[in-house]
């Protein structure tokens, strides 16, 4: 099916309704223009698709008196449950306090869920819960509080899921709306129920919500002068973050290419070329010396180059995919080329820049370039048709609306991204940081991570526009219709080895998302690691708690689900980031000479790593 929405060519920035355009220019303008402002007023959720979920989801309830008695039904059944165990709670405090100690220990430690939800029958409140982990929350009223949130929470879970002849994407949409409604009234995040609050309240005499107040106003003004969050600040790129030696050895209006200096006396042959995603900038994966991929790498003996994307401004807004590709990838294998000659280049791509990656080894393995040794994606997606809660952000109506933002702007900032993530982690991002920072008064410390993911980019109107369209919503990477130099690529041309990594907590690339790269006949080794998008990518050896699965499937090998996947291939402990590395070295042909500094005989002055691109504002 065509992209009949996509724009044949790329629009020139929105103008002013003046009456010298055109009827068809003036329509077309006013619409932009009203569609821009609602996008900006909402944070780019369309009120209508929301509204027409909704009443998709209560017609259908209303026609469904059966699933209305089991909605019942199950209310009554936990407010029963719940009495009990309120009940039981009340003759054994001791002995329910310290069944709530062991379940949650069992639960952080990744204990079997059937064992917890067998702790969790003789306890007041679930131990898998983080939000009631605190003892406090074991005692009346406040185990009160809690268990007659949870039966509602469940209530409303049960209401929103399995209700006949409801769109499957909107039952989606409106089971995570709820959870986010429900988020609001959770006691956890009212003061006057909240033990934890009241508690420091008495103890400080009130201090911790003035200070929470102080907080609160910092973080206000923060967010209306476009400031980062409170503390990342302190985390200066080139100075605390991105601080593996290197050089800039090419740029140009897409990219500048970083080479890494040599740590050891012998490389590996084969370099090492990585292609982050151009939605935020690089360093994640060379953050502090001791969580830095690269500089891990470097340490091994690995010949990196790393692409720093530009951060867009309104002057880029024709860029597009194929721009990205071609100026992006494919000018970086050029120079990479130049600087070690006659050798294969191992190519890693990141989230974004792994569907990129793959783009491109499509297209080479069409074109007959061999010039990829292999190709590792870090939780990347070629087929968008699961790509997690993120799709809820992304339908017609939505895509309208920023579309108009990318129009009056030529880009899209990353601030008018952020609610769509943050709204996947409400708990974590919004609720319980709003806990400790405005009612405990306590003030985050962010770490190098975070300071990353508040250095937000840009992303021009035509590649963003390409990306939601042809990926998102009409899949045209998976369907065979995505097209490069007028002719459909398909996975089938990619024929070098393949590392793919998932994650185990990923809401941007869910895991099994990740996991269909072995529906191709390709030589594929899977990881699945803890941790989520970013924390389980960045998960460097040392770091405690960090497991990992680990399978090679050759391309003979018969076909596996991923719920067999995961229940059969055994785990490891700790990191999965020397398992890849003995892995690139098994794809290489040995070890030789560090290759020269940049291009030989080039006389253009470079910045020294990381570079001016990265640290564009």
């Amino acid at each position: 099916m065509p992209n009949t929405h996509l724009p044949a060519h790329c629009p020139p920035q929105a103008q002013p309704l003046i009456p010298q355009m055109s009827w068809d220019d003036w329509v077309r303008a006013l619409d932009l223009h009203v569609h821009s402002q609602v996008g900006q007023l909402m944070g780019g959720i369309s009120p209508i698709q929301s509204t027409l979920v909704y009443l998709d989801w209560l017609m259908h309830m209303m026609i469904s008196p059966g699933k209305q008695l089991d909605v019942l039904k199950r209310a009554a059944e936990d407010v029963t449950q719940a009495g009990s165990r309120l009940a039981e709670a009340a003759l054994n405090p001791r002995e329910a306090r310290n069944a709530a100690k062991d379940a949650l220990k069992d639960t952080r430690h990744g204990a079997a869920q059937g064992a917890a939800a067998g702790a969790a029958k003789a306890l007041p409140i679930p131990a898998s819960d983080r939000r009631f982990a605190s003892n406090a929350w074991q005692h009346w009223p406040f185990n009160v509080y809690a268990q007659s949130f949870q039966v509602l929470e469940h209530a409303w879970a049960t209401a929103t899921h399995g209700v006949p002849g409801l769109n499957h994407r909107h039952e989606d949409m409106v089971a995570f709306a709820a959870r986010q409604w429900m988020d609001i009234f959770n006691p956890a995040n009212i003061p006057w129920m909240n033990p934890e609050v009241i508690r420091a309240t008495a103890d400080q005499g009130g201090m911790n919500l003035l200070r929470g107040m102080a907080n609160w106003a910092d973080d206000a003004q923060r967010m209306v002068r476009g400031l980062p969050a409170a503390g990342t600040e302190r985390f200066k790129v080139g100075h605390d973050v991105a601080l593996t030696p290197g050089k800039v050895v090419f740029r140009n209006d897409l990219i500048e290419l970083i080479q890494y200096s040599p740590a050891t006396d012998k490389v590996q042959a084969e370099p090492v070329l990585i292609v982050p995603a151009w939605i935020m900038k690089y360093y994640i994966l060379d953050l502090s010396p001791h969580n830095s991929l690269v500089k891990y790498l470097v340490d091994q003996g690995h010949t990196v180059f790393m692409i720093s994307w530009k951060n867009p401004s309104e002057a880029d807004r024709c860029k597009g995919l194929e721009d990205y590709r071609t100026q992006g990838v494919m000018a970086a294998l050029d120079t990479v080329g130049q600087i070690v000659p006659d050798r294969k280049v191992h190519g890693v791509g990141y989230c974004l820049g792994g569907t990129l990656m793959m783009i491109t080894a499509a297209t080479m393995g069409r074109e007959g370039d061999d010039r990829l040794a292999s190709m590792t994606l870090f939780a990347a997606q070629g087929d968008f048709t699961e790509a997690g809660e993120l799709l809820l952000f992304i339908n017609e109506s939505e895509v309208e609306l920023i579309e108009a933002m990318m129009a009056e702007q030529g880009f899209l900032k990353g601030s008018q991204m952020a609610g769509a993530f943050t709204a996947l982690h409400s708990n974590d991002l919004v609720w319980s940081r709003a806990m400790r920072n405005y009612l405990l008064g306590e003030r985050d410390m962010p770490n190098d991570l975070m300071a990353w993911n508040a250095d937000t980019t840009r992303m021009p109107y035509r590649m963003h526009s390409e990306y939601l369209h042809k990926l998102f919503l009409h899949n045209d990477l998976s369907g065979g219709r995505y097209e490069v130099d007028g002719q459909p690529i398909w996975f089938t041309d990619i024929r070098v080895p393949c590392f793919a990594v998932g994650t185990v907590s990923d809401h941007v690339a869910p895991w099994k998302s990740v996991y269909k790269l072995h529906l191709l006949p390709l030589d594929v080794t899977f990881a699945l690691t803890s941790g989520g998008h970013n924390a389980g990518i960045v998960s460097e050896p040392g770091h405690k708690g960090r497991h990992f699965q680990l399978h090679h499937r050759p391309p003979t090998e018969a076909y596996m689900s991923p719920e067999r996947w995961q229940a059969e291939v055994p785990h490891q402990e700790g990191s999965w980031w020397p398992a890849w590395q003995n892995w690139l070295v098994q794809h290489s042909s040995g070890l030789s000479a560090p290759p020269s500094m940049g291009v030989p005989g080039s006389k253009r002055r470079l910045p020294d790593a990381p570079g001016s691109y990265v640290k564009q504002e």
